[in-house]
């Protein structure tokens, strides 16, 4: 078929089709039209526009019943006509905007028309609305067209929230989107700050009602399927974006403008932004935020979360300061989902985050980090209550909630770290949610028999460096669950005031022997943060903290876990009977000795320990233990200048008979190797031998107060060769005369001992 390129050509093929279809309104004649129009070239169509659209229109507004099929037929070829061209005229417009929203079922009217109508009407309102050209739309958005707007703006969304069909719905969403200029359109978006200003006082006066009709299609049932919650959610953040921007209401004056006399009954419609009314919406908007992030954080599809995390960031970005009030729901809903299973959802999340952090939205504005800290002590206040009560996949969100409000305060967490009631809260709750299950009875019945052979480097590399002993907790099962309470007690560490933190939770530590366990774990999770090692935050501290704050903080560490008190605990039957003698000893000489700081009584040592009482022991052990591997990889080589105090107690535990201080302990010898730069372990002990020997040979003459140090050099003959020998030839005299004088109770440890002496003669 010929192309009519020109006007006059164009003309004469579309005439007998335009006044057919004016006489009579049929498919067919429809469909003729419609073919005459394929062959008429786009700059001609241009100029018989309103002549082609006459007849269209007019079978559009004819009196009496219409057919549905005729009427949808008229309006595929309406959309077809307006997608090829550009409507220019701001009359043209509204008026195919009006009669286009006449077709659309009254929200309680009658009957609706088929499913097939209405899209057929919203395709070509969508259509007319992307044709529209600049100065056309701009006459639209305009005081005089209100009520139109309003019309067509509650018709879209009575479609969009009664409608059982899921296209129809979309589509309805999709108009709405484009109506208040939240579309892609190139026209749409590049609106003047007067011309948006504008546009914002306008869509005001419908917000309510859309806010609220649109919290309804996101809260409502799962079945509509997640693409229109998205929608939905979509259009919410951008007109209530839009209308709250902080830009825009800073510059609303606060009295409303007078109207003039012929505009003062239009006038009545608008709404005045000004602080009341900007306060009052905020305060409404908070609650339906409130039910959009309850039901969105929790959606079972992934598109629908991840709208959640873009409603957070536009919001924030847009209307931090006028909706205040709803911040503290926006930040719950992106940290709680900053742990997303979707890696989707969980890398945008991320980004968020990081963008809020350096935006520095918290660091900068007071009221958001006392909202923030008042929400973490709240959390901590619940959090043994939703420890015992929720499953693992519940306590994974609350903690990841509660480590995303740490990383959002950074800097300013010393906010929460200065009230002793906010400190108290949190660090009582940790203790709680830390409790170690103590009850397996396989810990203590686990034996390290005999002192043969070498030491085994497997053994070595398969706990150390971040892989200790796997721990059983009371309130969760999950090893995630407890990686998280790791990065809370680092992040702490890295953000906030060590000193305080130390003292705060060695106090802890010391109160009862119910929290020591937990106040170690801590203490040593604090101590990496602090160092900055596998800390995973938002920003960068203001300051680091040097080597020698760090060492202060953790020599006072090690003091305290090395103390007979908490070193000597009763781990086993014959450990026990130990005790005893070494109970009705006086200390004399003893802080002389190596790894003997301070005078407390010994804990446990009654004659009915249990077997939960010796596990809780054995674990105590181990988690100090880890903590000088710990403390060794944070100061690197400066940890040598802590060996004196700290290598004779771990090699102690090396030779100890069960088999997770053993094995813990053997792990932290390796640690302290890496960290202060020995080749091996042979050579950590051949080089710091003359101190170890030292303190095994004065405690070999007192050995009533020391029953360890057979164990120690034990440990040294397994770990070294025949090198060490000349250094320790004294000293196995003296393991001889001990023999002699011991025989009755110790007999085992000294063969052990001597065994292990000839391995390394090679006999």
């Amino acid at each position: 078929m010929a192309v009519f390129d020109t006007p006059r050509e164009a003309f004469g093929a579309l005439r007998p089709a335009c006044v057919q279809l004016t006489k009579a309104q049929t498919v067919e004649n429809v469909a003729r039209l419609e073919a005459r129009l394929a062959a008429v070239g786009a700059g001609a169509l241009q100029e018989l526009q309103d002549y082609v659209l006459f007849p269209l229109r007019f079978a559009l507004k004819v009196p009496g019943p219409r057919k549905e099929r005729v009427v949808q037929r008229v309006l595929q070829c309406l959309s077809a006509v307006l997608l090829n061209t550009s409507v220019r005229s701001p009359r043209l417009l509204q008026e195919l905007l009006s009669e286009l929203c006449s077709c659309l079922p009254a929200p309680h009217g009658a009957a609706a028309p088929a499913e097939e109508l209405q899209l057929a009407v919203m395709q070509a309102m969508l259509a007319l609305m992307h044709s529209a050209q600049r100065d056309a739309l701009s006459a639209l958005y305009q005081p005089s067209c209100l009520p139109l707007l309003g019309f067509a703006v509650s018709l879209l969304l009575g479609l969009a929230e009664r409608e059982r069909a899921k296209q129809v719905k979309l589509v309805a969403l999709e108009c709405l989107q484009v109506l208040m200029l939240q579309g892609e359109c190139q026209e749409q978006r590049c609106l003047c700050e007067e011309e948006e200003q504008r546009c914002g006082d306008l869509f005001a006066s419908f917000l309510p009602g859309v806010s609220i009709a649109l919290s309804r299609i996101i809260a409502g049932d799962v079945k509509q399927g997640h693409g229109i919650t998205v929608s939905a959610i979509r259009l919410f953040y951008h007109i209530v974006g839009f209308v709250m921007a902080d830009e825009q209401l800073a510059r609303v004056p606060k009295q409303k403008e007078k109207p003039s006399v012929e505009q003062s009954r239009i006038a009545e419609l608008i709404v005045h932004r000004g602080p009341e009314w900007s306060k009052s919406t905020s305060e409404k908007l908070c609650l339906l935020l409130h039910k959009i992030v309850e039901l969105s954080s929790v959606h079972s599809h992934w598109r629908v979360r991840l709208e959640l995390v873009e409603l957070v960031h536009h919001l924030l970005s847009s209307c931090r300061l006028s909706l205040v009030d709803s911040c503290t729901h926006l930040l719950k809903a992106l940290v709680g989902l900053v742990n997303d299973e979707n890696s989707e959802v969980q890398s945008r999340c991320n980004e968020v985050l990081q963008g809020i952090a350096e935006q520095q939205l918290v660091a900068q504005n007071r009221a958001l980090a006392d909202v923030l800290s008042e929400n973490l002590h709240s959390l901590a206040t619940a959090l043994p209550r939703l420890m015992s009560s929720q499953d693992d996949t519940g306590k994974f969100s609350t903690l990841s909630l509660l480590l995303g409000y740490l990383k959002l305060l950074g800097p300013k967490i010393n906010i929460v770290l200065n009230s002793v009631s906010h400190l108290q809260r949190l660090s009582k709750a940790l203790m709680q949610v830390l409790e170690l299950d103590v009850t397996d009875v396989k810990i203590v019945e686990d034996r390290r028999w005999g002192c043969v052979g070498g030491y085994d480097p497997s053994v070595q590399h398969g706990v150390h460096k971040g892989r200790w002993q796997r721990k059983y907790f009371r309130f969760f099962t999950e090893e995630r669950i407890f990686q998280l309470l790791q990065q809370v007690c680092r992040v702490l560490g890295y953000y906030g005031n060590l000193y305080l933190l130390v003292d705060h939770f060695m106090g802890l530590y010391s109160e009862s022997v119910v929290y020591r366990k937990q106040a170690a774990m801590v203490l040593n999770e604090l101590i990496a943060g602090a160092a900055g090692i596998g800390v995973d935050v938002l920003q960068e501290r203001e300051a680091s903290l040097s080597m020698d704050d760090l060492k202060g903080s953790i020599t006072s560490i090690l003091e305290e876990y090395t103390d007979r008190a908490n070193w000597y605990l009763v781990t086993s039957i014959d450990t026990e009977e130990m005790s005893h003698e070494q109970l009705s000893v006086p200390r004399s000489g003893l802080a002389a000795l190596p790894g003997a700081a301070c005078s407390k009584v010994l804990p446990s040592s009654g004659p009915n320990v249990t077997t939960h009482t010796m596990n809780s022991n054995v674990w105590q052990l181990c988690i100090q233990l880890e903590g000088v591997g710990c403390f060794a990889t944070v100061l690197g080589r400066e940890f040598r200048l802590l060996l004196l105090s700290a290598l004779y107690p771990v090699l102690e535990k090396a030779g100890d008979k069960t088999l997770l201080i053993s094995e813990t302990a053997q792990g932290t010898l390796v640690d302290i190797c890496e960290a202060c730069g020995y080749d091996s372990v042979q050579s950590l002990i051949n080089q710091n031998s003359d101190y170890l020997v030292n303190g095994i040979s004065l405690n070999l003459r007192q050995l009533a107060q020391q029953p360890h140090a057979a164990q120690v050099l034990g440990t040294m003959l397994r770990h070294s060769d025949a090198s060490l020998l000349p250094l320790i030839e004294d000293v196995i005299q003296d393991v001889l005369s001990a023999l002699d004088q011991s025989y009755n109770n110790q007999a085992s440890t000294f063969l052990g001992v001597l065994h292990s002496l000839m391995a390394a003669l090679g006999i």
